[in-house]
């Protein structure tokens, strides 16, 4: 096993576990209330984070890619890649999965059936699974890019588990239901990071095609999940859109930390 392998497994075990521990924090129902009111700001955090890892890095390395190809000065084919990722998170989060707020489905004016449960979370699962892709495929064109890029899914994992959680919930199921719907969830990023290193490694599945399309997909989650959620939840609270450029400070400074202090 490749000590590449093995760093992109630790990634997909990390971001897992986030979305494991999300919904756990349901469980006791004491924690809950408490986790509600900070999650908003990691919310506000990795939705700025996101957004400066896909227009700093993911996005320029895909450009990169293409311009040292044999049509350099056409960008037309990435450029419709990345919004197809787009279009195909929303065409399964919300044309055939609904839509849920993070945390609201917990209270009883918000009950839901068990079908609308597991079908959210078959929706949740399309862009967990490129959450994993994004990751493998920043991590074949740079390391560095590749450690950025499982930061910012890092960040929303967390969220993301307590939305799985508070659906299952809502449902009427239990500590049970919800561990198992979060390890899925997590367990499909883990699948992403594996396919897309061994269709990269071994099937010759170009990183230049998979970058776009995962970015189109990283970009959705930032700026038509997070960001939404941001503005939902922060109500007239500033702190909560400062917040937002926080994460893009953080971004910079782990930015500046990677590519110029740690040495190659």
């Amino acid at each position: 096993m490749t000590s590449e392998l093995l760093q992109l497994l630790g990634f997909g075990i990390l971001a897992a576990g986030a979305n494991i521990l999300g919904g756990l924090i349901l469980f006791p129902s004491s924690l809950h209330d408490s986790y509600r009111k900070s999650l908003r700001y990691l919310l506000a955090l990795g939705a700025g984070f996101m957004l400066a890892v896909t227009f700093f890095e993911v996005m320029p390395k895909t450009i990169e890619i293409w311009q040292r190809g044999e049509n350099g000065s056409n960008l037309s084919l990435p450029m419709l890649l990345l919004l197809g990722g787009y279009l195909l998170t929303q065409f399964f989060e919300h044309t055939i999965a609904p839509h849920f707020h993070l945390g609201e489905e917990v209270h009883s004016e918000h009950v839901i059936s068990t079908r609308s449960a597991y079908t959210g979370i078959g929706g949740l699962m399309i862009h967990t699974l490129f959450d994993g892709i994004s990751i493998a495929a920043a991590a074949q064109i740079d390391v560095k890019v590749g450690f950025l890029v499982f930061l910012a899914v890092f960040l929303h994992k967390f969220p993301e588990g307590f939305t799985i959680g508070s659906m299952i919930v809502a449902a009427g199921k239990g500590m049970r239901e919800v561990l198992i719907a979060t390890s899925l969830i997590g367990a499909t990023t883990l699948i992403g990071v594996i396919l897309f290193y061994f269709a990269g490694n071994y099937l010759g599945f170009s990183v230049a095609y998979a970058l776009p399309i995962a970015s189109g997909v990283t970009l959705y989650v930032a700026a038509s999940d997070l960001i939404p959620e941001v503005n939902h939840h922060g109500g007239k609270n500033p702190l909560v859109s400062l917040s937002v450029f926080a994460g893009v400070a953080i971004f910079f400074g782990v930015h500046f930390i990677v590519h110029f202090v740690i040495a190659d």
